[in-house]
């Protein structure tokens, strides 16, 4: 069976990016995601951010490097997210 037959089957994986604001754990960072919106009554620009974790296996995210995250299986009891690439390091 081919990786596309597969992602078909279980449906598209979230893909998120974000900043990394915690490396301090083994193989684990935590990242947060920024988001921002039009409110529907007012029309101002409201700016949410989430924070999640995301397993690292490599330890090579590191606090202010942009990266993007996968969505996956959990992990433990709070990671569910998967780290794919450092888009950004930090300067």
């Amino acid at each position: 069976m081919s990786d596309q037959q597969v992602t078909k089957e279980r449906g598209r994986r979230k893909v998120r990016t974000g900043v990394v604001v915690s490396d301090g754990m083994d193989k684990t960072v935590v990242v947060r995601i920024d988001r921002a919106f039009r409110h529907p009554l007012y029309g101002k620009t409201v700016r949410r951010s989430k924070k999640l974790e995301a397993h690292d296996e490599a330890n090579e995210a590191h606090v202010g490097d942009r990266v993007r995250v996968v969505e996956t299986r959990p992990l433990s009891k709070t990671k569910r997210w998967r780290l794919v690439e450092v888009v950004e390091k930090a300067k």
